[in-house]
């Protein structure tokens, strides 16, 4: 019979406490120097792909390109574009690996959506895309960048559906490339992290992205193709103080994407080459423009945004 009076030590409590910090807050320790919540703080670090052998000798009709490219010339312009940056002190980080059979995979801004906290990896919505995320998401890992959210299920949502604003405001698109499900998982990860305010864009039929329609130059100065941007988007950017500059040549904000530029830092951009009034515009308003020849590239319906996924602004 055993003794019951025998005293019996107790389980130990536990003696792992959590560390109650943020992820913003372990970013530079644990991960490194990640995190975007603007389009015009100073571009620090960017993601890109190098067009590979998915360019070689592909189907230009299937992959929606505009005409037959030449692809040492593709591949030269976007390397131009990649000198430029670092010219400014960006650091480039290359998607290394590809399909072979993915030639839009150079839009890289369509696989990410970067925030304060990490990477959201997107999910594309056309066929001829579905697949190069997993490359995305590769090179993130590989770099140490955190990966907070996977678009998954039957959701779509591409990078270029979204437009930061500040810290605490997103323009959020919806359309072709973003349905209802992907919409909806995004705007979950940003209220969760302090993102108060979400303007709803709806994408007209006909165009893909926010970046060919919309783009901030400074933090108070934007570019619109303005009877494809809603009334209720431009009113939002108006109250928050942003001077609107409607693109004035429907040739350049929809055939040579003057509107797609990148903002190296606020009130300097880079736009390809062939705009000249959208440049003579924005060079009126204090921005300074440093056009790039990106002909090539253009026919595959995308161009400088599209190329460059942010890695770290400010």
């Amino acid at each position: 019979m055993a003794d019951i009076t025998k005293d019996i030590d107790a389980l130990a409590g536990e003696r792992w406490f959590p560390m109650e910090t943020s992820i913003t807050e372990d970013m530079k320790n644990l991960w490194g120097d990640w995190g975007v919540c603007s389009e015009v703080d100073t571009l620090r670090d960017v993601i890109v792909r190098r067009p590979g052998a998915e360019i070689e000798n592909f189907d230009w009709q299937a992959a929606r390109f505009r005409a037959p490219i030449d692809p040492e010339r593709f591949r030269a312009q976007h390397d131009a574009l990649m000198d430029i940056y670092r010219a400014h002190g960006v650091r480039v980080h290359y998607i290394e690996e590809q399909r072979a059979d993915r030639p839009n995979a150079v839009f890289c801004r369509d696989l990410l959506l970067m925030t304060p906290e990490g990477a959201i990896v997107t999910r594309p919505a056309m066929e001829a895309r579905r697949g190069e995320e997993r490359y995305m998401a590769k090179a993130l890992a590989d770099l140490g960048v955190p990966i907070i959210r996977t678009i998954c299920g039957s959701a779509t949502f591409e990078g270029a559906m979204g437009l930061w604003i500040d810290r605490h405001t997103i323009v959020l698109a919806s359309g072709v490339r973003t349905n209802r499900e992907g919409y909806e998982m995004v705007e979950y990860e940003l209220r969760r992290m302090g993102v108060t305010d979400i303007i709803h864009m709806q994408i007209p039929y006909g165009h893909a992205h926010i970046d060919g329609l919309l783009n901030m130059a400074s933090h108070d100065v934007a570019v619109i193709h303005a009877s494809q941007v809603p009334y209720d988007v431009c009113d939002a950017l108006k109250k928050k103080g942003i001077k609107l500059l409607e693109c004035p040549s429907r040739v350049e904000a929809k055939e040579t994407l003057a509107i797609n530029f990148v903002a190296i830092e606020p009130g300097t951009v880079v736009m390809p080459a062939g705009n000249p009034r959208t440049q003579e515009l924005l060079e009126k308003n204090g921005i300074k423009v440093i056009p790039v020849e990106y002909d090539e590239v253009l026919k595959g319906y995308g161009a400088i945004h599209c190329c460059t996924a942010f890695l770290k602004r400010g």
